[in-house]
């Protein structure tokens, strides 16, 4: 997996959010990749699964009423931690494990601490969906790469840059014009996603560390082998003492043991899909699929939830979103994508002028009923009381 994209077992990838560790073993990203299947099936798969597990746990938290996203994150790490046991002793998938020189004494300083903070990141995560719609929340996810940068600047893994602080700070007039625009502010639940995305950057600086040395690249799967148990065992304890004097086996039957089944599997293929996804395709692809995967979501809760989203909002939003691209991918390489896009965009319309007008409407259409259908309801007048 790319250093900008993280991929997180609960619904908090990646950015990314987020999944586990950065893809960046060569030779095991050739063997995520299978001949014959067309990249854009990868990118289905992983945009799918991605939103899946999202969509799911707010489903699973607010829906269904399960309000325990502790007990949630640690059957998560849980499912992980006995899936990746079985993967690595009758599959290959994890035979890269073989090349980190992983002991006891390294997995004690750097892997508990980051476990740490992955625990608390997924902590928070999953506790902002009691209070926040999916669309908001994806809105303050926005500022992951700010908080990524200062983390690196505070914890000396890189240098401060002044142009750099500039380029991301788009990102975070963007969300501020989000957030003042949203109709459901819930300061507890910003808190909690504020919190969420601060532990998520110390981790991932942290991890940038860990994997300055050759002796510790690992893709995501392999990465999971190692966190997912430390994890769970302390998500477990946190757990035990909040969530499990609280819950019922009754509210668990009331959501349902293979609903659970499915939960974990769903968010257990999504770091599945993202070794295949980076194996066939590359960062920017990633990048990319990021942000069509984010506003993706935003449409899902208006439509799902009928989640209220302001002008302001998508004129923040979109600021933000841009910001990020730009911070990610650099202005002569967006350039260059942009120039590359619109040349075979030309060409497809030559090829198929027909698919393309079809495109063209269905797309105008779609973007026409995400405007209107958010925006309606919150300039719809009162009725009045009886």
């Amino acid at each position: 997996m790319s250093g900008e994209e993280k991929i997180r077992i609960s619904g908090e990838t990646p950015r990314a959010t987020t999944p586990v560790l950065p893809t960046v073993n060569p030779g095991l990203e050739k063997k995520g990749s299978i001949s014959g299947i067309h990249p854009s099936l990868y990118v289905i798969v992983w945009i799918t699964c991605s939103s899946s597990v999202i969509l799911f746990n707010k489903w699973l938290l607010d829906t269904l009423n399960f309000r325990y996203p502790v007990i949630l994150t640690t059957y998560h790490l849980t499912f992980a931690t006995i899936v990746t046991q079985v993967m690595a002793r009758w599959t290959t998938l994890l035979d890269g494990r073989k090349t980190v020189k992983m002991t006891g004494r390294v997995y004690v300083r750097a892997v508990v601490p980051i476990g740490i903070f992955f625990s608390l990141s997924l902590i928070c995560g999953n506790l902002t969906y009691l209070y926040l719609s999916v669309a908001f929340i994806q809105m303050l996810k926005a500022t992951t790469p700010l908080a990524v940068l200062l983390s690196g600047w505070a914890l000396g893994i890189s240098q401060p840059n002044l142009r750099q602080f500039l380029n991301v700070s788009a990102i975070v007039v963007g969300v501020i014009i989000a957030s003042i625009g949203e109709i459901h502010f819930v300061t507890i639940g910003v808190m909690y996603q504020i919190g969420g995305v601060l532990f998520e950057a110390l981790r991932l600086t942290m991890v940038q560390r860990l994997l300055s040395s050759a002796d510790f690249k690992m893709d995501p799967l392999v990465s999971l082998y190692y966190f997912a148990p430390i994890c769970a065992v302390m998500n477990g304890v946190v757990a035990l003492i909040w969530e499990v004097p609280r819950c019922s086996m009754a509210e668990v039957y009331n959501v349902g043991l293979f609903t659970f089944f499915l939960n974990g599997l769903c968010a257990f293929m999504l770091n599945v899909s993202v070794v295949f996804l980076i194996g066939k395709t590359s960062a920017v692809v990633l990048t990319l699929c990021g942000v069509l995967k984010d506003i993706m979501l935003v449409a899902a809760s208006m439509m799902i939830w009928g989640t209220q989203v302001t002008a302001i909002q998508f004129f923040g939003y979109s600021i933000a979103l841009g910001g990020m691209v730009y911070y990610k991918l650099g202005y002569e390489q967006l350039k260059n994508h942009l120039m590359d896009a619109s040349r075979q965009w030309a060409e497809f319309g030559a090829r198929k002028p027909v698919l393309r007008k079809l495109i063209i409407i269905v797309t105008t259409a779609f973007l026409i009923f995400v405007l209107f259908g958010g925006l309606a309801p919150s300039y719809a007048p009162e009725s009045p009381k009886p």
